[in-house]
């Protein structure tokens, strides 16, 4: 019996940042954004130790995942444009997100707020200046409230 091909679906994106100290990174994230290691990549093994030096690392929260690089000079990643932030995040109870992270310390830069383009949106500087957005979508939320109809159903 002969197999049909499986057509080819995108699952996720996966950003992955070089940074300068991967345990203070990754710790960050957990303590501070609320994510959990999934463990450090020593060269040889994985496994939660940060020793030996971990060269790569993993943060996941629900299902988002960032992968981490560890840096050999100081300074080796290039920005996006002026004003755009390094990953965008889809997320939904944004409020909720700025109340737990605000206690734990983040450099929230902007937000909670609501934007034309139909997104609330809170952007956060992490401990090596890499420029978080999670933005949830209100499109639907703004166009109930003025009596619109509703678009084409979400599948």
């Amino acid at each position: 019996m002969t197999q049909t091909p499986t057509a080819a679906r995108l699952l996720a994106a996966i950003p992955q940042f070089t940074v300068p100290d991967l345990v203070r990174t990754a710790e960050y994230y957990r303590d501070v954004l609320g994510f959990q290691i999934a463990g450090y990549w020593d060269g040889e093994r994985v496994s939660l130790a940060a020793n030996p030096p971990p060269v790569f690392a993993i943060v996941w929260r629900d299902e988002v995942q960032i992968f981490f690089n560890r840096a050999d000079q100081p300074d080796v990643r290039t920005r996006p444009a002026e004003g755009a932030p390094d990953v965008y995040l889809r997320v939904t109870g944004v409020d909720a997100l700025a109340e737990e992270l605000r206690p734990r310390g983040a450099d929230i830069i902007d937000g909670p707020e609501d934007r034309v383009y139909g997104q609330r949106e809170l952007v956060v500087a992490d401990c090596n200046g890499l420029i978080l957005c999670f933005g949830e979508d209100i499109s639907e939320r703004a166009t109930q409230s003025r009596g619109v109809g509703v678009g084409p159903a979400r599948r």
